[in-house]
């Protein structure tokens, strides 16, 4: 398959493979600046997304037009629908005028749909909200961002600063959903979501450092397509959020019927997810200081099978939380290290890459709760984790092939300087 050029580097570099010695330097005050604000850009437009999930459908029943369950779904949904079809062309546009006009123009779009659902009173509305807020998709834009701004040294440590960004943001909007509903209602939570997105501008214009300017590499969108590294890459994305998704549908219940109330879940994810940040430093390091990305990698998707596996079979309040911390350690060390190593597989248009990247992405979502449903409904909660072990193996034996990453760049770009 054709494969995309690495980005030009000196070629005394060695390849990561052949490297045993730890990289030590720390990141520059202007990575850790870019890195920081970025996450905050990403944490803030994700928690304004989180706050709804907990406590929309029981919102959605208080409408006129909010009794129709598919139509309930479909508010849901069309936030990632829209995502999946703006991530490439929205990436490819960020490569050619640069990242921060089209976070810009993503995140008034996200503000004005916000404001368009705090004001409808009917579904409808909200459906329409929703849809301009997916239309702002500027993820792939943020990634390639913080590739632009960090080394490829840090870069894994700057995307595991965006990942545990979005775990907090999870974990956070479990525990105040329901009393923002109760105090302010479904329009003051989108009023704030308006409020987040703003604040992201300012942080977009003011806090985050200038990338340097686009220079575009002329490339066949096939190329990026067809590039073998990859598709596998795309491949575990999507089986990842899929997997996610499904899995998600049956474990509340899971929870409720071990005794755990609906209103008292936020006292087990927000544990689980602080400790799992905790657990996977080590793997991490192994991986950024060590070279040990395939085998840190592949081992993080076996540990997801096996948890779907278990999750098939436990019963009991402390086997499903002690299987939930194995979850979330395993998909927050995929889920910093899948776009790091986009970024190192296609330097020249990352942009482009990481909208693929970000459109299966999206489409897992989509998938999984379409194809977690049916099997939920047809064939009962165990099957849902079957599916999703089968999945997860299916995308272990695709990545098993991966090669080392190209070799890191010993220099910085000019804007990373201190």
């Amino acid at each position: 398959m054709p494969s995309i050029p690495p980005s030009s580097q000196p070629a005394s570099l060695a390849d990561e493979s052949t490297r045993t010695e730890p990289v030590r330097d720390r990141m520059t005050k202007g990575e850790l600046r870019a890195s920081l604000t970025l996450a905050s850009i990403f944490a803030l437009r994700m928690l304004g997304l989180f706050l709804i999930l907990p406590v929309f459908a029981e919102y959605a029943r208080t409408l006129p037009d909010g009794h129709d369950a598919q139509r309930v779904g479909i508010a849901m949904g069309i936030y990632g629908l829209m995502q999946a079809f703006l991530h490439i062309p929205l990436g490819w546009l960020s490569d050619r005028v640069g990242r921060k006009p089209v976070m810009v123009a993503g995140l008034l779009l996200f503000v004005a749909g916000a404001l368009v659902a705090a004001f409808s009173d009917t579904l409808t509305g909200i459906i329409i909200g929703r849809a301009l807020q997916g239309m702002g998709a500027i993820s792939a834009a943020i990634t390639a961002c913080i590739a632009d701004l960090t080394r490829e040294r840090h870069r894994t440590k700057a995307m595991a600063m965006v990942g545990g960004s979005i775990g907090l943001t999870f974990a956070l909007s479990l525990v105040i959903a329901s009393p923002l509903l109760h105090s302010i209602g479904m329009s003051g939570i989108f009023s704030l979501m308006a409020v987040f997105g703003v604040v992201a501008i300012g942080v977009t214009l003011f806090l985050v450092p200038a990338p340097p300017p686009p220079h575009p590499v002329r490339l066949p969108f096939r190329q990026v397509l067809m590039n073998a590294d990859l598709i596998r890459l795309n491949v575990g994305v999507l089986a990842l959020h899929a997997s996610q998704v499904a899995m998600f549908m049956v474990v509340p219940a899971m929870l409720s019927d071990a005794g755990m109330p609906l209103d008292q879940h936020w006292k087990v994810y927000l544990p689980v997810v602080l400790v799992s940040f905790l657990l996977m430093l080590a793997p991490m390091m192994a991986a950024e200081r060590y070279g040990k990305v395939r085998p840190v990698l592949l081992a993080s998707v076996a540990l997801m099978t096996v948890v779907q596996i278990l999750f098939a079979s436990v019963h009991g309040l402390w086997p499903i939380v002690g299987v939930l911390l194995l979850f979330f350690v395993a998909f927050n060390v995929l889920e910093a290290m899948q776009p790091s190593l986009v970024s190192r597989y296609a330097a020249v248009s990352r942009g482009a890459a990481l909208g693929v990247y970000n459109t299966t992405q999206s489409l897992g979502l989509f998938l999984g709760g379409v194809a977690g449903g049916w099997l939920l409904q047809h064939e009962g909660r165990s099957a849902v984790f079957i599916g999703c072990a089968v999945v997860l193996v299916l995308w272990l034996i695709i990545a098993w092939s991966m090669k080392a990453p190209p070799a890191r760049s010993q220099g910085s770009t000019s804007a990373v300087a201190a």
